[in-house]
């Protein structure tokens, strides 16, 4: 293969869509410091600076969350997709949102308990197991729409605790607990919703 062979199938690879898949997932661990700066913060004289790294901790997570919905824009709009983005977007997408709710689980005030985060990992790695097994077999085990639902569901979830944890536990408005709690439920509700519907799916292509 030519040396200019090699440096275009390098850019295809390396394209837009990929390099801000790659940017979120180091996002991703900037954002897992973030909350476990603001978790050692646990003095009352200290709130002020655990209130601002959870809200740094917000910042990188919105702006990590917005990158997943742009490159996949980039990729389906300019016909990027990619061997490597198919794999990697997923992936980067389950490090993130696992990863946050297990962070989550060590402040007592973030409305995810620990069985909760245990759902949440427990369903990616199943229903990654099983398109896994399916691909290979040929049958075809894309996202489907409460998939999807799901992923925005547990974005929102993971937002608004972030936000919540900005402020001091015995200052929290009510209005905010009742939304941080009800977000938590419905992404959780939805989370486990997908994952039978995903299930059933894999039941069917099986069978066929």
């Amino acid at each position: 293969m030519s040396t200019s062979t090699k440096a275009v199938s390098r850019s295809a690879v390396f394209n837009l869509p990929n390099q801000l898949t790659i940017a979120r997932l180091v996002l991703s661990f900037v954002l897992f410091g973030l909350i476990s700066a603001a978790q050692s913060f646990s003095a009352p004289s200290l709130s002020p600076w655990r209130g601002h790294l959870y809200m740094a901790s917000l910042v990188v997570f919105v702006v990590a969350a917005s990158t997943d919905w742009l490159d996949g824009y980039f990729a389906r709009k300019y016909g990027m997709v990619t061997m490597l983005g198919r794999i990697l977007d997923p992936f980067v997408d389950k490090i993130i949102i696992c990863g946050t709710f297990i962070c989550l689980v060590a402040d007592a005030n973030s409305g995810v308990n620990a069985w909760m985060a245990v759902v949440v990992v427990g369903r990616e790695l199943l229903i990654t197991a099983l398109r896994s097994f399916l691909e290979q077999q040929g049958a075809d085990f894309s996202a489907s729409m409460s998939g999807k639902l799901k992923m925005v569901f547990q974005c929102v979830a993971a937002g608004v605790s972030l936000f919540c944890l900005t402020y001091p536990s015995d200052q929290l408005p009510g209005k905010l607990h009742y939304l941080l709690i009800g977000s938590v439920w419905a992404a959780l509700i939805l989370t486990v919703y997908s994952g039978f519907e995903y299930v059933r799916r894999a039941i069917g292509l099986l069978r066929g």
